[in-house]
């Protein structure tokens, strides 16, 4: 599986919120076709079914990322 950048999935986690902020608060026939269209490009984008897997693989990918990055900071001390 390819893995979404990460400005792009933390683009489209921000635009998922502010959906169902907007939805809960005010829901209307635009801010649910907004919802659903918001989830389900976050559970193509994270190669699953349903908004909480989505979620929840997105905190993972994003801590991987996170990792990854960190990891790469480090200087490499001389053996």
């Amino acid at each position: 599986m390819l893995l979404p950048a990460e400005k792009e999935l933390r683009a489209l986690l921000a635009r998922f919120a502010e959906a169902r902020f907007r939805h809960d608060l005010q829901p209307t026939g635009h801010s649910s076709r907004e919802l659903e269209d918001t989830s389900y490009t976050l559970c193509v984008m994270t190669g699953t079914r349903s908004v909480d897997e989505a979620l929840a693989a997105a905190d993972v990918l994003l801590e991987r990322l996170r990792t990854e990055r960190q990891a790469a900071a480090r200087p490499v001390l001389a053996a």
